[in-house]
């Protein structure tokens, strides 16, 4: 048991590497080095993104990354670009240093976007990412540069964990999915009464990864033998489950698990169509992160 937890714990911490050594940016002007690494703020009415409707994503003007759709984007009269949802972990919040105002970073390589405002009654949503035009660059809706990957492995967090640290991953976001209950509550996954299962949604960029690299990546830092638990974690939600959003996904979680198999391991991993993913509430995001641990019951293995 001591040997097997000496084990666990060197694989967290071999995972444990600064992916931002990996990252190249973007050339930038100086106008949006002054924005974008010196957090400065262009002026009102002048950015090209601020009377500016068409369908797409917003990306990070330094790395790349998706931080806004189209849809979520409105019209404040304020000068600046205004979006009142971003996808989901692409945006990271930090109070700002005027002990007022709250910053907003591309989660990914931190470049400054501007500033987010609560309860100001524009939308239903009650939320203002009030973001500098030069921080950003839109790409068409006909052109989408991202993939979408659902996994079930466990614990949410530590799922989490290792997959924001694979190359190629834009965002990982904590959830519920494969249940019959509409935006379920943790307290109500946990209660086996939903259906649901504890899982990331995780977006990554095809020119950088695949999706079978993704996916080995899923069945190396879960046990796919371990049906209803993962480690210490007993219960239905923590099954593992590979939910595909297309054929093609299918056949590779198909042929994977076939590899694995021959390979002598006995996978009980599901693969299921995917359903509707659900958030899970804010303390579940990055929660590692934020916690300054590691996980206690996911670690790397080398089966492939």
């Amino acid at each position: 048991m001591l040997l097997m937890l000496l084990y666990t714990v060197q694989a967290c911490t071999q995972g444990n590497n600064d992916k931002s050594d990996q990252m190249k940016y973007n050339k930038l002007t100086p106008e949006e080095e002054n924005v974008i690494l010196h957090k400065g703020t262009e002026m009102p009415f002048s950015g090209k993104y601020d009377n500016f409707r068409e369908k797409g994503t917003y990306v990070c003007k330094r790395c790349g990354a998706p931080l806004y759709r189209s849809d979520d984007k409105f019209d404040a009269g304020c000068g600046w670009p205004s979006f009142d949802d971003e996808i989901p972990g692409a945006v990271k919040r930090i109070p700002d240093a005027d002990g007022i105002r709250t910053e907003i970073e591309c989660a990914k390589c931190g470049a400054h976007l501007g500033h987010v405002f609560l309860n100001e009654g524009f939308t239903s949503k009650e939320t203002r990412h009030c973001v500098n035009s030069v921080s950003l660059e839109f790409i068409p809706a006909n052109t989408a540069r991202t993939d979408t990957a659902i996994f079930a492995g466990g614990c949410f967090w530590g799922v989490e964990y290792y997959m924001k640290k694979a190359k190629g991953v834009i965002s990982v976001t904590s959830g519920y999915t494969g249940g019959h209950k509409d935006n379920p509550t943790y307290e109500e996954v946990c209660s086996g009464k939903t259906g649901h299962l504890e899982a990331v949604e995780i977006v990554f960029n095809p020119a950088e990864t695949t999706y079978e690299q993704v996916a080995r990546l899923f069945f190396e830092i879960h046990d796919p033998t371990q049906w209803n638990h993962q480690g210490p974690d007993f219960g239905e939600q923590y099954r593992s489950a590979v939910f595909y959003r297309s054929d093609e996904q299918k056949k590779t979680a198909e042929k994977l698990i076939g590899i694995l198999k021959d390979k002598g391991f006995k996978v009980v991993t599901l693969v299921l169509p995917a359903t509707k993913f659900w958030k899970a509430e804010e303390y579940h995001q990055d929660y590692y992160e934020h916690k300054g641990t590691e996980p206690y019951c996911h670690g790397y293995v080398k089966r492939f």
